[in-house]
């Protein structure tokens, strides 16, 4: 790298100005970073050798329109002609256009909205909020579970990044996620029957230990994203938990960050079950990724408790006038695109599809999921269910991934799984996911090869 006159760095590519000052999240520094992106329109990403790859992520499960939305970018521009920003004791058109829309399309009476900036900073403002209206010290989480990566919100996450910064916010508590395909009740390779009733049973045992009088909340994915990859619970979970919640004047957190906006084939996944949580965390599909945007929307009778009293909780950017402006056309596009009607449509061809792999590829233990959020576990024994290398051992799993990236498809796996999520754009059309399951069936050859072939 050469120096112009005046002593400083002269010009190099962008690939070594990343690698030489950008601290990447989630990986090694030294590992390889990749091409430049440089343009993204529909379901596709362009890179800097103008290399076309379809986009079977929505980036981080948050790009649901896809990429260059007109409608979305507009309002952004059109915002920011008007009114840029202002600080957040002001009223404007925007942030109170943005929670009243919220507020239709949120289940039950879910209907007062705090804004922030991501779904980390709407989890943490629910763990305030839980314990400050019930003044109650304890919050229940979930094992495995992720809530995002600030203090508050991965103290009640519990993988393999939390655990490397322990201590973390005292008063967790955790009870095992409701998965049937890895229920300890479930038969050698099968799933398990009843693990809504166990789980839910569990959970309620957690709470019993530990006084669930003393208990804040119930926080949990309603189907568990990143930390697992699309675990859907068992029939009667969800519901069940809603009414231990009930039982012991526990509050209910729903995140769905990852799940909301129509990802699951509906406007949230709460909704496949008909609960209504006191307190529902969003973002990503809240405004597409367009802007960093977050929410923590609260039911009336929880809200009430800051009527007469401060909230002691904020953020210098809540509701800001872009990021609300962005929420605005955002439920627009889901609503004049029917985009919540076409995910469930596609996510029946999607699982389809995924599961016709699973016929064909030993390596496959499971295929699951709602909408377009499917997921693929990967075991190298089906019977005892064993992962590919292990958990947290991705090299069967990187393989799979590099490979898709060389064949034009970009795919992700959560960091520390053996699962290959499937989460288009909800805006994908039947042939780009046929375009896209061609190109996982071909490179799934590399952990076929890992399979015990002895019990297939």
């Amino acid at each position: 790298m050469g120096s112009n006159q005046a002593g400083l760095p002269g010009p190099s590519s962008v690939e070594d100005q990343d690698a030489r000052h950008v601290l990447v999240p989630w990986k090694k520094q030294s590992a390889n970073r990749g091409m430049e992106i440089t343009k993204a329109d529909g379901v596709y990403l362009w890179d800097r050798d103008d290399r076309q790859y379809l986009d079977f992520t929505s980036q981080f499960v948050f790009a649901n329109f896809g990429h260059n939305e007109a409608r979305v970018v507009d309002a952004i521009v059109d915002q920011a002609h008007k009114l840029m920003e202002v600080a957040s004791p002001f009223v404007t058109g925007p942030k109170a256009e943005a929670a009243s829309l919220l507020s239709r399309v949120t289940p039950g009476d879910l209907n007062r909205v705090f804004f922030s900036t991501g779904g980390a900073e709407a989890n943490e403002a629910a763990i305030k909020m839980a314990r400050d209206a019930t003044g109650r010290p304890l919050i229940c989480s979930r094992s495995p579970s992720y809530h995002g990566s600030t203090y508050g919100a991965m103290s009640v996450s519990e993988n393999v990044a939390s655990r490397a910064f322990e201590p973390g916010v005292p008063g967790v508590l955790t009870a095992p996620v409701c998965n049937p395909y890895r229920c300890r009740h479930a038969q050698p390779g099968e799933r398990c029957q009843d693990c809504g009733g166990h789980c839910a049973q569990e959970l309620e045992e957690v709470l019993l230990q530990h006084g669930p009088e003393r208990v804040a909340a119930v926080m949990l994915e309603p189907i568990v994203g990143s930390s697992g990859g699309a675990i859907v619970p068992g029939d009667g979970y969800l519901e069940a938990v809603r009414e231990i919640c009930n039982k012991y004047g526990i509050l209910l957190i729903a995140d769905e960050v990852m799940t909301g906006f129509g990802r699951t084939g509906r406007w949230f996944a709460c909704d496949h079950w008909g609960v209504v949580p006191d307190l529902m965390t969003l973002a990503k599909g809240l405004t597409g990724g367009y802007i960093p945007m977050g929410a923590t929307v609260v039911r009336e009778a929880v809200a009430a408790h800051w009527n007469d009293r401060p909230l002691r909780h904020g953020h210098t950017y809540s509701g800001h006038t872009l990021g609300a402006a962005a929420v605005v056309a955002s439920v627009k596009v889901y609503q004049e695109d029917n985009l919540v009607a076409r995910s469930a449509d596609l996510g029946e061809y999607l699982l389809e599809r995924a599961s016709e792999l699973q016929a064909r590829h030993p390596s496959i233990g499971d295929v699951r999921g709602k909408g377009l959020f499917v997921a693929a576990e990967l075991v190298q024994d089906r019977r005892t269910k064993e992962p590919i290398g292990g958990v947290g051992n991705a090299s069967a799993k990187e393989q799979i991934l590099a490979d898709a990236w060389q064949a034009g498809l970009y795919l992700f796996s959560p960091v520390a799984s053996n699962v290959i999520m499937l989460s288009p754009p909800l805006t994908i059309s039947k042939d780009q996911i046929d375009e896209a399951m061609t190109i996982v069936d071909s490179v799934l050859k590399s952990a076929d090869a890992r399979v015990n072939t002895s019990t297939r």
